[in-house]
């Protein structure tokens, strides 16, 4: 005889007719594996519907002859950098020399010159022998026994000749470029160049044509000063 199968919802198992009898735990767990391999199942297709969408939905590019051109404005200088070169500065220069510590003087000096009182530029020249300066109206004259001579020495600033009377010193012979000697009278002034003061004999000539009326020669420069070609008005004037 058959056993009666026991009653709906009572005991640890259920019944349904004609199927297999679980457990309920076990249906529950079928149940939710069930349910998550069907969810996986229904996610996976839209993703890939998802992306192919998202590629098609692209536009294509294009070119548009009739849409109108931009152009970029100019660009505006706001500051302009000048580059400057600024030479680094020199080490100062010496103003002695040697072992007497002589000062250093250049091509060109000014000079003041007296009795007459007058500043003139002056070349400086170690191969000449002795001064030169420029006179005009130059006359020997004779005085108690002794000879002077009277000339006109020129102010440069304004042209005026300042007269002077110096005895003479001596009457020398000075051999010129174009080989023809020059008599010239000497006669002995003070000369000032920068501290240096020396009361020197200065032969009187016509330096019209040369650039400057006075020459510094040997006779003031020996053991006192250093020539230094290079340079120019190194001395306080």
């Amino acid at each position: 005889m058959p056993s009666t199968p026991p009653a709906l919802g009572r005991g640890p198992f259920l019944y349904f007719p004609g199927a297999i009898q679980y457990p309920s735990r076990m249906k529950i767990l079928a149940l939710l594996s069930t349910l998550l391999l069907l969810s996986g199942c229904g996610l996976m297709p839209q993703e890939q519907t998802s992306s192919s969408t998202s590629a098609a939905s692209c536009p294509e590019p294009f070119s548009c002859d009739s849409c109108p051109v931009t152009q970029c404005p100019a660009p505006q200088v706001v500051e302009k950098i000048k580059v400057v070169e600024v030479p680094a500065p020199l080490p100062p220069m010496a103003t002695t020399a040697g072992a007497m510590h002589l000062p250093i003087i250049g091509a060109v000096e000014w000079v003041q010159v007296e009795p007459a009182g007058l500043r003139l530029e002056a070349r400086i020249d170690t191969g000449a022998e002795t001064t030169s300066i420029h006179a005009e109206n130059i006359q020997l004259l004779e005085k108690e026994g002794r000879r002077y001579v009277r000339f006109d020495l020129q102010e440069p600033t304004t042209g005026e000749f300042l007269p002077q009377e110096l005895r003479l010193r001596r009457q020398v012979l000075i051999k010129q470029h174009d080989g023809e000697p020059e008599s010239r009278y000497v006669v002995r002034m003070w000369l000032t160049l920068g501290e240096m003061r020396h009361r020197v004999d200065v032969n009187l000539s016509d330096r019209e044509v040369f650039e400057f009326p006075l020459l510094i020669g040997r006779n003031f420069l020996l053991d006192a000063a250093i020539v230094d070609v290079s340079r120019n008005h190194t001395l306080e004037p």
